[in-house]
């Protein structure tokens, strides 16, 4: 492991894919670099054992205290020590632990974990990138559009896109996705989605993080907002690619392509 001390926090300036904050510290991937953990004194260190050092990290996600890293090779947890894969070999795009069962989105389909094995449940034919896990209903961005299971009716809707939709959130009700040509996806409550480009920002992702959505962007990070009956953007930090973000004790944490990871009071 490499330890950097004489530096500031944010020196590396490596392209940031995610970034996730930890009690008392940050974590933070890098595109082609790895994974570093950085502590409350701005120290860096490079979480490399067990991890193929050029691997493509898509998203790192902090479930019940425990750190995954979804990458290009499979589904990686971090044990203190050492990186181990955790069940899946496949590219892994998302990863949540909802109850005692882990979710993952992959590149063949949504799978799930109750105990100690990992199984197929959704679109299995489908590159899968982010999903939904509400009470009613479970919700699929994959490479062609979305998909919607209706527990209570034991039903599926899918949604053709052509398009491959990439995140998804939920704002004032209506379901709010993005699109790999930048576009932002608002569902109408009906089935339908209106495509919807706020000037020349290219938009990477949405994002909840408590009451709030927020949209990381090619021109910055921005937060919806509802005004006058119409969605729109709001900005928080202009001037650099934002990638991914978190928010710890009244800080928000942005993952930058070419400004390292950084900061803003909230």
């Amino acid at each position: 492991m490499q330890t950097e001390t004489s530096k500031p926090w944010n020196w590396m300036l490596f392209p940031f894919s995610s970034v996730k904050a930890g009690p008392d510290c940050l974590f933070a991937a890098s595109i082609g670099h790895g994974i570093y953990q950085i502590d409350a004194e701005s120290n860096w260190k490079k979480l490399d054992h067990g991890m193929e050092e050029h691997a493509n990290v898509n998203r790192l996600q902090l479930q019940h205290e425990l750190l995954h890293a979804c990458t290009n090779s499979g589904l990686y947890e971090w044990n203190g020590d050492a990186w181990e894969n955790d069940g899946l070999t496949i590219p892994c795009y998302q990863y949540r632990k909802i109850g005692g069962s882990s979710y993952a989105a992959t590149e063949y389909g949504l799978w799930s974990k109750a105990s100690s094995r990992w199984e197929q449940i959704a679109c299995n034919d489908k590159r899968v990138y982010d999903f939904i896990n509400l009470p009613q209903y479970l919700i699929l961005a994959h490479e062609s559009g979305v998909s919607l299971y209706d527990r209570f009716m034991d039903d599926w809707a899918h949604f053709e896109l052509e398009t491959s939709v990439t995140s998804l959130a939920v704002f004032k009700g209506h379901l709010i996705g993005t699109s790999d040509k930048g576009e932002l996806l608002i569902g109408d409550k009906k089935g339908r989605f209106d495509r919807v480009r706020f000037g020349k920002p290219f938009i990477f992702s949405v994002l909840a993080k408590g009451n709030d959505i927020y949209v990381c962007t090619d021109r910055g990070l921005f937060q919806l907002a509802y005004i006058c009956n119409q969605v729109t953007l709001l900005s928080v930090k202009l001037g650099c690619p934002v990638t991914d973000i978190d928010m710890q004790n009244g800080n928000l944490y942005m993952a930058t392509l070419f400004q390292g990871i950084q900061t803003v009071s909230v």
